[in-house]
């Protein structure tokens, strides 16, 4: 396991900007917290959907607890989040425990 890249990107309120905002991928973003339930039950579809979409997508994870000036801009109220960023603007946003599928249909729509 040790050997296996990771192919998501931790993003904050110091580095969003550039990860994220000045992307030539779209970028999904997963704004979550340590101590949220349903953040981790939601993780391992991400995870599944950054190794899927490597080299199209740029998968991002917030940890809002060290992101809160970015997630208050965006007005992220509940987590999970998961927000789709193109060409540096917000064009999608899903909130809440969703399934896999639904994620990919709203991310192939950007891609």
């Amino acid at each position: 396991m040790g050997t296996e890249e990771k192919l998501e990107v931790a993003v904050n309120d110091g580095n969003f900007g550039a990860e994220v905002l000045g992307s030539d991928l779209p970028v999904l973003v997963d704004f979550w917290a340590e101590w949220c339930g349903p953040c981790f039950m939601i993780a391992p579809a991400v995870e599944e959907i950054a190794r899927e979409y490597q080299g199209r997508l740029k998968v991002c994870k917030l940890n809002v607890d060290q992101g809160s000036q970015t997630s208050s801009s965006y007005g992220v109220m509940n987590i999970p989040t998961l927000m789709i960023f193109k060409n540096g603007e917000m064009v999608d946003r899903l909130v809440g425990v969703v399934p896999k599928g639904d994620i990919i249909s709203r991310i192939d729509v950007h891609i």
